[in-house]
């Protein structure tokens, strides 16, 4: 296993910069994965790791190896990609035993290894099918098999559950999860998904236009987005966005589309124009009038199973809450809500990072 660090990393293609600058560590036994919408940079990032794209300045390290001038076999890295990349020709034991026959390993070590790890992956009862014999979740545990047998130094995986079902993938994150805590070893995940990344990592980074917005925890970029972009990023739905004017600074007072609130805030605002965040989960819409309460005008409900997710207008404002099953709310009636004060998160209007 093994720890990775970019140093200054910048990555153009003839005159289009796509990766600016990266500095950051992955640590050794983590897993990391970099979230961000198509086109920002993430995918060149792991070809950079893996070998397969060079750096044009910067360095990357192994542990304290430079490995700029390595090749991908000297790197001892395992990619899994979002195709499956399988031998169609080959059974299922021979698509997971290919790494180590091409290592010449002996025989019975590789009957060893390649029992174990279809063991790990449930596949004992198809090692003697062919990739077009199975279900896209079964290719998918093959590929990671055959990555797995070779026991890397880290493993790369560039959006691997993107081609299966909603279900498959649910049940192949939890999968992966589980692989990486028994086998611990360093995983670089990247994915356009961010219900994926929250579930699977120990860190994130949230890249954009080819910068690390925010670099932290899945519940640290959850509660406490560095922008108004990581914000909207990540969630499902996304963050709720309202106008608000900062009336005064000590004690903290904001004109929030027509109510004041005194939100507790530990940096001093020294803007007159702020950008409100609140969660939808975090806003409760209920048919019952209670003291707090905010009247509203309900636009939309979409059923969520447990729950409904409500669009409101509020002041000409359209914002997204929840509410239980049972709540007696149509579109065009009136409702009520609440603003969660200590769950919101305040932007620079300016320059949309967090205060």
């Amino acid at each position: 296993m093994a720890g990775i660090r970019f140093d200054k990393i910048r990555k153009r293609f003839k005159d289009v910069t796509v990766i600016k600058e990266l500095n950051l560590p992955i640590h050794d036994g983590e897993f990391f994965t970099f979230v961000g919408p198509s086109g920002c940079g993430k995918s060149t990032i792991l070809n950079m790791i893996a070998g397969l794209e060079p750096v044009t300045e910067g360095k990357i390290y192994f542990d304290n190896t430079v490995v700029n001038d390595l090749t991908p076999q000297e790197r001892d890295v395992a990619m899994v990609f979002q195709s499956y990349a399988l031998y169609p020709h080959m059974s299922v034991y021979e698509n997971i035993a290919f790494p180590l026959r091409m290592k010449k390993v002996q025989i019975k070590t590789i009957d060893e290894e390649v029992k174990r790890v279809a063991a790990l992956l449930g596949l004992n009862d198809l090692l003697q099918r062919k990739p077009k014999e199975l279900s896209g979740g079964q290719r998918q545990r093959v590929a990671l098999g055959r990555a797995m047998i070779r026991k890397p130094k880290v493993f790369l995986m560039d959006e691997p559950l993107s081609n299966l079902d909603a279900r498959l993938r649910i049940e192949m994150r939890a999968e992966l999860k589980r692989l990486h805590q028994d086998l611990r070893i360093t995983t670089v995940y990247v994915t356009h998904d961010q219900a994926e990344a929250m579930s699977l990592s120990s860190r994130i980074a949230v890249i954009y236009q080819g910068e690390v917005q925010q670099c932290g925890t899945p519940i640290e970029v959850y509660l406490k987005p560095a922008n108004i972009f990581v914000g909207e990023f990540i969630g499902s739905p996304p963050m709720n966005f309202i106008k608000g004017t900062v009336l005064n600074i000590q004690p903290l007072k904001i004109n929030l589309n027509g109510i004041i609130i005194s939100p507790l805030l530990e940096t001093s605002i020294g803007k007159t124009s702020v950008i409100i965040g609140i969660r939808p989960e975090d806003i409760p819409i209920t048919d019952k009038k209670s003291d707090e309460s905010i009247e509203v005008t309900v636009a939309l409900i979409e059923p969520a199973g447990s729950f409904n997710w409500v669009d409101i207008e509020w002041n000409n404002v359209r914002i997204k809450g929840a509410a239980k099953v049972d709540a007696d709310l149509r579109a065009g009636c009136k409702a009520f809500m609440k603003i969660p004060i200590k769950k919101i998160v305040i932007f620079d209007a300016d320059s949309g990072k967090r205060f």
